[in-house]
C-alpha cells in the first residue's frame, strides 16, 4: 500500500520518471528487461505480484511496451526480488496484450541480461516466474538451457469450422502458454508469407474463441501454431501470440507444446533433439525429460540471446503519450488518479 500511494503521489505531482531497461532479442524475437525505476510490487509469489502489477500498474506495461517506446512484438519483463534466496531473481513477463505465466524466449533474454550485469555466470541457475519456479543454464559459449514447466497436450484432433477455409483440424497443447497446433493448413511457412499466414491465424483463434473450444478449466487459447517440414530443422513454424504479433523466435513454450504432443504421438523419444525452426530461419535445440503426472513431459529449450541496447525510459510531465499509445482510438492512456 505504501508503495502504491508513493507512485500515485508522484504521478499527481506531475514529476518525471525515468525506468532503465536492457534490451536484448532472442533468435530474432525481442525482450526488454526493466531493471530499475518500475512499479515495486511487494511481496508474494511471481504469480500473485503479477496480479498486482496487471491490477494497480498496468500503465507502466503500456508504456513500456506500446508505442511511442515500444512496438507490439516487444515482450517485456520486470525483475523483482525472488522469494528463494537461491533463485537469481524473479521475473513477470508482459507484452502488449497483457501478461504471460512464462515465456521461453523471455527466459533465455532475462538470463543474456543477468550475465551481461555479471548477476549471474555459467552454469546451473533458476528463476522464479508466475507459471513456477524455471531451472536454467547458461552456457560458457552463450548459449542458455531453459527447463520449462511441465508440458502435455490436452486434446488431440480437435475439429473447428473456420468462416471461409472450411474444418481445420489441430491438437491443444499446454507448454506455459495454451495453443492450438495445426500441420494441415495448406500455407507456405516462408516470411514472405506473413500476411497470409497472419490473416489464418487470425480467423482460427476467433473460430476457437466462438465455438467456445478453450485448454483446461476452460482457459483461453491465445496462441496459435502452425507447423510444417523445413530444410535445415526437424521442422518449422509460424506462432502468433495474444497481440497478434507473430513471434520472430521458435517460440519456447510453442517449441514446448510442439514436445508435449511429439511425445503423446510416441514420435521423439525422451532426450532425443528436435530442431525447431522460426518464420525467419532462427532456430532453438530442444529435447525433453518425463515428468509427472503421467502424459507430461519437462521440455528442455536451448537458445542465444543476445543484448541490443541499454537505455532510459523517460516520462515526461504534459507528454499527452506518456503512458502509451494505446486503445482503439490510439488515445493517450492516463490513470484513473
Amino acid at each position: 500500500m505504501l508503495a502504491y500511494v508513493y507512485f500515485r503521489n508522484m504521478r499527481q505531482a506531475g514529476h518525471e520518471i525515468r525506468i532503465t531497461v536492457m534490451d536484448s532479442h532472442t533468435a530474432g524475437e525481442p525482450t526488454r528487461v526493466v531493471l530499475a525505476g518500475g512499479p515495486e510490487l511487494g511481496a508474494g509469489s511471481m504469480a500473485v505480484r503479477k496480479e498486482r502489477f496487471r491490477r494497480q500498474f498496468d500503465h507502466y506495461r503500456q508504456a513500456l511496451i506500446h508505442e511511442p517506446r515500444g512496438h507490439d512484438a516487444l515482450v517485456g519483463a520486470l525483475l523483482c526480488p525472488p522469494e528463494d534466496p537461491a533463485s537469481a531473481a524473479g521475473v513477470i513477463f508482459f507484452n502488449n496484450a497483457g501478461y504471460l505465466g512464462m515465456c521461453g524466449h523471455g527466459a533465455i533474454g532475462v538470463a543474456a541480461t543477468l550475465h551481461a550485469l555479471k548477476r549471474i555466470s555459467p552454469g546451473k541457475f533458476q528463476l522464479e516466474t508466475p507459471a513456477g519456479v524455471i531451472q536454467c543454464e547458461q552456457h560458457a559459449h552463450g548459449e542458455t538451457t531453459i527447463a520449462n514447466v511441465a508440458s502435455y497436450r490436452y486434446r488431440q484432433a480437435v475439429k473447428v469450422t473456420v468462416p471461409g477455409r472450411g474444418v481445420i483440424t489441430g491438437d491443444i497443447a499446454w507448454g506455459g502458454n495454451w495453443f492450438f497446433l495445426v500441420e494441415e493448413h495448406g500455407l507456405k511457412l516462408e516470411f514472405g508469407n506473413l500476411p497470409a499466414l497472419t490473416a489464418f491465424a487470425c480467423d482460427l483463434r476467433q473460430a476457437l474463441a466462438s465455438r467456445g473450444i478453450t485448454g483446461a478449466n476452460g482457459e483461453e487459447i491465445d496462441h496459435m501454431e502452425l507447423t510444417g517440414p523445413s530444410r535445415t530443422a526437424s521442422a518449422r513454424n509460424f506462432v502468433l501470440c495474444p497481440g497478434l504479433a507473430y513471434d520472430r523466435s521458435p517460440c519456447g513454450t510453442g517449441t514446448s507444446a510442439k514436445l508435449a504432443c511429439l511425445h503423446a504421438d510416441g514420435k521423439l523419444k525422451p532426450g532425443e533433439i528436435w530442431r525447431q525452426e522460426s518464420i525467419i530461419g532462427s532456430q532453438f535445440s530442444a529435447r525433453y525429460e518425463i515428468a509427472d503426472p503421467p502424459g507430461y513431459v519437462r521440455p528442455l529449450i536451448t537458445g542465444t540471446a543476445h543484448i541490443t541496447s541499454q537505455a532510459e525510459m523517460i516520462l515526461q510531465p504534459g507528454d499527452p503519450f506518456r503512458w502509451g499509445i494505446a486503445g482503439p482510438d490510439h488515445g493517450q492512456f492516463q490513470p484513473n488518479f
